[in-house]
């Protein structure tokens, strides 16, 4: 199909993220990361072995969502995979980048370094981006992204 559609492009257009759905291995530890850590707000309690969180506004009214799939949480075989999901250098999830305002990233630096969490910055002059990298408790690495500068030229 791929060589069919060479040249030509889709009739529709992608608006922006929805959902990044994360399997855990230790759902409780990882809800505890995302809230305590990072600081998102819980959608909903937990059910049915998954955590929602608010990502902020979405497209045509759907938010965007982190949610995190504990063992429990059921899969369907066509969708989903099965077993212990791979973290770290074994996922295929390179990684995850939310988006913050300089400001709100000053203030997270301060707060990693208030509270020990481990991270280390690094700028993207050619976008001109900061990037804030820490990892969550399974391994994944988290960053907080924001434009800093105009892009090098």
């Amino acid at each position: 199909m791929t060589a069919e559609l060479q040249g030509q492009r889709p009739p529709f257009t992608v608006g922006g993220l929805g959902e990044i759905a994360i399997r855990c291995a230790d759902l409780d530890a990882m809800e505890a990361f995302y809230a305590d850590v990072l600081g998102l707000t819980r959608l909903a309690e937990r059910a049915g072995g998954i955590v929602f969180f608010d990502l902020g506004p979405g497209v045509a009214g759907h938010t965007q969502v982190l949610a995190l799939f504990g063992p429990g949480a059921g899969t369907r075989p066509a969708l989903h995979p099965e077993g212990v999901p791979q973290t770290g250098g074994s996922s295929s999830l390179h990684h995850l980048a939310l988006g913050v305002t300089p400001a709100e990233q000053e203030k997270a630096i301060a707060w990693y370094a208030e509270t020990g969490q481990p991270h280390r910055i690094e700028e993207f002059d050619w976008i001109g981006w900061r990037g804030v990298f820490t990892q969550d408790p399974e391994g994944n690495t988290v960053e907080l992204v924001a434009r800093i500068k105009e892009p090098a030229a």
